[in-house]
């Protein structure tokens, strides 16, 4: 499904929410919005999702949002940052979104059951008393076997546990035919998870649409900590950028394109004096200026990827 945005624009009052906003996603693609709070990226997904007017063009599959929502609906599925506080039943709604979707219940429990979710046993009880990451897995559960050919993804997997959160980004990856996918995130895992590209906003306006490698090499940073065994390391880690933290551990912010360089010189250079290394990447990092990195002599050997 191709989705089209010419020129989009939208005030709220004295307030310019987008201005001018062009950009096309392509049939089939996978496309990360992030940007600042306050961007335009709530405001842009309620416009593609039918529930906003606009300045501007905006087709979906070819139709209006605004004013082809019935036609576009049942070809679009969208999981929420946060789950509505519905008082019907996980039966009763699953009954009730299958009946619109023209599917099955036993698809979508076949779904929540990846996601480590049982719809029968919690079939009874009212939506809004399950906990945050049983609702954020049914809502998953109903995209995912809605068949859609948009599919609208706000901050998936916040309340997710680590291997649901995995199961979902292959449930993603496998669906056929791939749909049209626009996700909304700050999590690096679920950018590099599930999209190819991202649209960066700021300030209402498109600054950025390009691969997310070539995102994450230019802005992204990561977090190296170390472990040595013996304070013989000071030296080096101090000529690297590393601080000591009040325990054992150093700690240094880097590039994420040079994290792979300096974890290699790291080894090669401690040897059996390296007890741990710990590489995790910077939440929302993508979004902040980062300081250009001087490191010579770390530059000089390959790059080994080591991710803890």
């Amino acid at each position: 499904m191709l989705v089209e945005i010419q020129g989009v624009s939208r005030r709220f009052g004295p307030l310019r929410a987008l201005d001018g906003v062009r950009v096309d996603f392509a049939s089939g693609s996978r496309t990360a919005l992030i940007g600042p709070n306050g961007s335009g990226k709530s405001t842009l997904v309620r416009i593609l999702l039918g529930l906003l007017g606009r300045e501007g063009d905006v087709r979906v599959g070819g139709l209006c949002p605004l004013t082809q929502r019935r036609l576009l609906a049942p070809r679009v599925a969208y999981v929420p940052q946060v789950a509505p506080r519905l008082q019907a039943t996980v039966a009763e709604l699953a009954r009730a979104v299958a009946g619109l979707r023209g599917t099955t219940v036993e698809r979508f429990a076949e779904c929540a059951q990846r996601l480590h979710l049982d719809l029968e046993a919690v079939g009874r009880k009212p939506f809004r008393t399950l906990s945050g990451g049983m609702r954020q897995k049914l809502l998953a559960a109903f995209a995912l076997g809605a068949g859609a050919e948009f599919l609208v993804l706000d901050e998936p997997t916040a309340s997710m546990d680590a291997e649901s959160r995995e199961r979902f980004f292959d449930m993603v990856q496998a669906l056929e035919p791939q749909p049209t996918l626009l996700l909304c995130s700050h999590r690096f895992e679920e950018i590099r998870s599930l999209v190819d590209d991202v649209a960066l906003l700021e300030e209402g306006r498109l600054v950025r649409h390009g691969p997310v490698a070539d995102l994450i090499a230019a802005n992204g940073r990561s977090i190296v900590e170390v472990l040595p065994s013996s304070g013989d390391a000071a030296g080096l880690l101090e000529a690297l950028g590393f601080e000591r933290r009040p325990t054992s551990w150093w700690h240094s912010v880097v590039r994420s394109s040079e994290r792979g360089v300096l974890v290699a010189r790291l080894c090669a250079a401690l040897g059996a004096d390296l007890v741990d290394i710990v590489v995790r990447d910077v939440e929302e990092s993508m979004l902040l200026p980062v300081p250009a990195v001087a490191r010579d002599e770390v530059s000089e050997v390959s790059v080994v990827e080591v991710e803890g």
